[in-house]
């Protein structure tokens, strides 16, 4: 659909925040009227989330993260002798700088591939900027990133420009309250965003157990004797994948509901065997109303047959 750049970075500023934490200080300048791009609204979402935990990883201690919107036109000159760019043309420009750690050329060279990482073991995938590389790409934009050792690192995503006005808002945007009081097990292992959905669903009526990664939650499943009804899991964690916890969770309650969560296309996670085919899900950064929604339709859903050869086996993890 039709979107306006400043409206979807300044919808996610208040999530942001939250990612980044309170040592880091987040700033956003928006031009007016820097105009409106063609494309999904979530997965602009998930651009900007990327790149600005990508910006926070790369500052230790204090810093600044600052995300600008602003109109271009390019020229000839401005696009000629560069590689894997955008034509000449109108296009929204979104920037997100830091002033962290910086990179070398050699790893600059490197960072859209998939899996590739600079972070230790357990501490990030490789698959954030190559789904933002993906996305832009697929938007028909472009990205630029410049940086160097100790100055710090600025991404440039180009879009191009639409000449429309975006549709009028939807009026049941407001995510519904109180509309379940099911149990539901979350796990996520990025801290932030399981405080953030945890204190959602509450809010919805939903008695929430939380886990911060798969072993806490077998642990805690191990020990609890009510029926659970609904598993939210991120798909990619250290150690074991959501689908590998499902599995082992269905052996405990069969007709247990599944909805899995990542902020990685499908297509990239599909590439590398993280999901199998027809599986869904739901795509982060997303809004109240949106994990609302969804929440209630997994739960809703019928339940899946299982096949005879398949007994339902002992409670044992």
């Amino acid at each position: 659909m039709v979107v306006e750049v400043n409206a979807i970075v300044t919808s996610s500023l208040k999530m942001l925040v939250r990612l980044v934490g309170e040592n880091i200080q987040l700033n956003f300048a928006q031009q007016p009227n820097a105009g409106y791009v063609l494309m999904d609204p979530s997965q602009l979402d998930q651009v900007l989330a990327n790149l600005v935990v990508n910006a926070r990883d790369a500052i230790t201690g204090t810093g600044h993260i600052s995300i600008a919107v602003t109109p271009q036109t390019l020229q000839e000159a401005d696009c000629r002798d560069k590689p894997d760019f955008v034509p000449p043309g109108n296009y929204v420009a979104l920037t997100v700088r830091d002033d962290g750690s910086g990179m070398t050329p050699e790893i600059q060279a490197r960072i859209f591939e998939p899996f590739f990482t600079t972070k230790g073991v357990g501490k990030g995938t490789g698959l954030g900027l190559a789904m933002v590389y993906g996305v832009v790409k697929q938007n028909h934009g472009a990205i630029t990133v410049e940086s160097a050792p100790g100055l710090g690192t600025t991404f440039t995503i180009y879009l191009p420009r639409s000449g429309e006005a975006p549709p009028a808002a939807e009026p049941d945007s407001v995510a519904p309250k109180s509309v379940g009081k099911e149990t539901v097990l979350l796990v996520e292992d990025e801290v932030r965003v399981l405080e953030l959905v945890q204190r959602i669903l509450t809010q919805q009526g939903y008695n929430i157990l939380s886990a911060a990664t798969p072993a806490e939650a077998l642990r805690l499943c191990a020990s609890y004797q009510e029926p659970i009804h609904l598993l939210l899991t991120d798909v990619i964690m250290p150690g074991m994948s959501g689908l590998e916890l499902a599995e082992r969770l269905k052996k405990l309650w069969p007709d247990l509901r599944v909805l899995y969560m990542s902020g990685y296309t499908k297509d990239i996670m599909a590439q590398h065997g993280h999901l199998p085919a027809g599986i869904t899900v739901l795509q982060k950064p997303f809004t109240g109303a949106a994990l609302a929604q969804r929440v209630r339709a997994s739960l809703d859903a019928p339940p899946v047959v299982r096949p005879l050869s398949s007994p339902v086996e002992p409670r044992r993890i």
